[in-house]
């Protein structure tokens, strides 16, 4: 059984420490799950009964590829307009509640783990049609379209019904949860979860051109970021630019859980033209 965290908004009391373990890099980025409180919430045109905590954004120098949302929404809210940009493809991940998405006008529901894969140009609306509110992750890039080659078609799954993938040599204590083919060129982002066993580790520092984000869903751990070893628990999110080293001990007493963007499957641009 899958359990995401959710956050609930709220303030810190005036009595705690203004000390934590946010920091921001030249490399990377951490944002634990106490800076994200009523007052750095965002809304959207066309979103009713909304709000959302922006974790990513495209900033120069930086991480560039992509935006990651992590949204409320109450009762009866949501967009029949969610989308303003027709060349963002997007990815949504709900870890609370229980959504009705529609897309090119067939209806699915989503529930905890339910993953959504929306192409550019895709028409759908998203409404939380229960009691109490909904939460999911939206993360959006602008597809790199190759002459050729056609863009994916959308899909709605579950993360109950895709079989994680063990990774060589670790006896399952550490597997990768992929919702698409690695060799399909027609998508250029990855959104998976990656799963660690008490214990597991990422053995070596992985150093590469993706870009990363990284959510943790459940559980805690230390994480390598550059040359920092930073502890992170369930909540805490990571935003790491091309290659910022990366490795990993899962601390238990649980798993070690985090949904992770990369982008991969395309040429790097050697002139702004090609963007």
């Amino acid at each position: 059984m899958s359990t995401y965290h959710v956050p609930r908004g709220g303030l810190p009391g005036q009595s705690e420490l203004t000390t934590d373990r946010a920091i921001f890099t030249e490399a990377y980025a951490v944002l634990p799950k106490r800076t994200m409180t009523d007052i750095v919430t965002s809304y959207l045109p066309f979103w009713d009964d909304t709000r959302l905590w922006v974790l990513a954004r495209p900033l120069s120098g930086f991480a560039e590829t992509f935006s990651q949302y992590l949204v409320e929404v109450g009762k009866g809210g949501g967009s029949d307009r969610p989308e303003s940009d027709p060349e963002a493809e997007a990815v949504l991940f709900v870890v609370d509640g229980t959504l009705r998405l529609t897309v090119d006008g067939a209806p699915s529901t989503l529930t905890a783990g339910g993953y959504a894969y929306l192409p550019p140009g895709t028409t759908w609306t998203l409404r939380n049609t229960r009691a109490r509110a909904a939460h999911f992750h939206w993360i959006r890039k602008t597809y790199q379209r190759v002459d050729g080659i056609d863009a994916p078609e959308p899909f709605v799954t579950n993360e109950q019904d895709v079989e994680p993938i063990a990774m060589p040599g670790t006896e399952g204590r550490w597997t990768t949860t992929r919702f698409v083919d690695m060799a399909d060129l027609r998508h250029d982002m990855h959104v998976n979860i990656v799963n660690f066993e008490p214990g597991a580790s990422i053995p070596f520092p992985e150093t590469h051109v993706m870009e990363h984000g990284l959510y943790v869903l459940e559980g805690k751990a230390m994480y390598l970021l550059n040359r920092d070893w930073v502890e992170v628990e369930a909540g805490d999110f990571m935003w790491l630019r091309a290659f910022c080293p990366q490795a990993c001990y899962a601390g238990g007493p649980g798993r070690f859980r985090y949904l992770l963007y990369k982008d991969v499957n395309r040429h790097v641009p050697l002139s702004r033209r090609f963007v």
